[in-house]
């Protein structure tokens, strides 16, 4: 994966690339769940963004839960639309690298989601994630439903206070509502099934989620 030191600062809108009005071209289902990585869903589906630094290892975090419909690999959180891998990796579109989890909540709880979130990276970290530098590799979390996102809020506050009490720093992390999701290039989609010995920086804490 590509970073550097120098792209730790968020580049403003009008700084942005401007990137391309064609969404980027997939495959048509998901190599591992064998479900279409396109909207539409299944009626009664719900769906979150997170971004834990490297997407590869996420996804594949995600898409061994029970009760995930789809996940996809994509970015988030910026300015440039539709934008190529080589372009977040300037630093120069604002996204973040991040997962759409599409989830049955009828199967799947929303704290069990936000657990392997908190547990599954350092929320502490900025703009980079391990050895991963950069503004596409910082902690984001992007909910389409409001008491989704205000729980999460709150998961993020206990989690904090855990994390303080073993001598971490504070979360960084964005929760915000749902920006539009793009594509990545169908090369990054379900990376680590394709290339079961790829370049997986997932690391957390290990600090436990638990109740409060």
């Amino acid at each position: 994966m590509l970073f550097g030191p120098g792209k730790r600062e968020m580049v403003r809108r009008e700084d942005a690339l401007p990137g391309r009005a064609r969404p980027m071209a997939v495959a048509g289902r998901h190599m591992v769940l064998g479900h279409p990585l396109v909207p539409p869903y299944p009626a009664g589906m719900a769906e979150t963004l997170f971004g834990m630094g490297c997407f590869w290892g996420a996804e594949r975090l995600f898409w061994r839960l029970p009760g995930v419909y789809v996940t996809a690999v994509g970015y988030a959180g910026g300015f440039t639309p539709n934008p190529t891998y080589e372009e977040v990796c300037t630093a120069r579109t604002g996204h973040a690298e991040v997962v759409r989890v599409v989830f049955d909540p009828a199967v799947l709880a929303w704290e069990t989601l936000l657990r392997v979130f908190w547990e599954g990276h350092d929320p502490t970290q900025g703009m980079r994630q391990g050895n991963d530098v950069g503004t596409q590799y910082r902690s984001v979390l992007y909910v389409g439903d409001r008491a989704r996102l205000r729980r999460a809020e709150v998961s993020r506050d206990a989690y904090g206070r855990r994390l303080a009490e073993r001598g971490r720093g504070g979360i960084t992390t964005e929760i915000l509502e749902m920006p539009p999701f793009y594509f990545a290039e169908d090369d990054h989609q379900q990376y680590l099934a394709k290339n079961p010995g790829g370049y997986c920086g997932l690391a957390g804490t290990g600090v436990a989620c638990g109740p409060d």
